[in-house]
């Protein structure tokens, strides 16, 4: 078996396993941990793909900001276990169920799927690049500035938002 295949293989089950221990974790913060271990798979599997910026990025705005802000939420609703409604079993076991079947039924497609094997027509252009990829968004004419501006605009808004609300009120004023 071919080295990449395995490392595939590897990043595929931990992918699979820390998706699952996502959904099963009764802690919301262990949970949140487990989703930035399947975001690093994730992003293994990117630079399997030969994609390092897509990996790089996925990690600094998947598993570092995101994850930050789920943090901070979970943080501030201050989660307590005597406030978690708990699933009866068969809930627990319906979820476990569809996830072997699930995972049993990608392997069962996975091993009887068949590579492409022909020809390419490459271009000769470097998609890869950091350079190209700013042109095709920034460029002044077709470029993404605007929608660029405003998801910055809308992240500010949602960070002030959540500092509002966290806010504690002063009893007695």
């Amino acid at each position: 078996m071919a080295p990449i295949l395995i490392i595939f293989y590897i990043l595929s089950a931990f992918t699979l396993s820390t998706a699952f221990l996502t959904i099963y974790s009764r802690n919301p913060i262990h949970s949140a941990i487990y989703l930035v271990l399947c975001f690093f798979s994730i992003a293994g599997h990117y630079l399997l793909f030969n994609a390092q910026f897509l990996a790089i990025v996925h990690i600094i705005v998947y598993s570092g900001a995101i994850m930050v802000l789920f943090l901070f939420t979970i943080m501030l609703m201050n989660l307590n276990n005597e406030d978690e409604v708990h699933k009866p079993r068969i809930t627990r076991l319906g979820a476990i169920t569809v996830f072997v079947l699930l995972s049993s039924a990608l392997v069962v497609i996975f091993m009887y799927s068949k590579p492409f094997v022909g020809e390419y027509y490459t271009s000769h252009t470097d998609f890869q690049s950091i350079k190209k990829l700013g042109t095709v968004l920034l460029d002044d004419k077709d470029g993404f500035m605007v929608p660029f501006e405003f998801a910055s605009v809308l992240l500010l808004v949602a960070m002030i938002g959540a500092v509002l609300l966290s806010k504690k009120e002063k009893i007695g004023k």
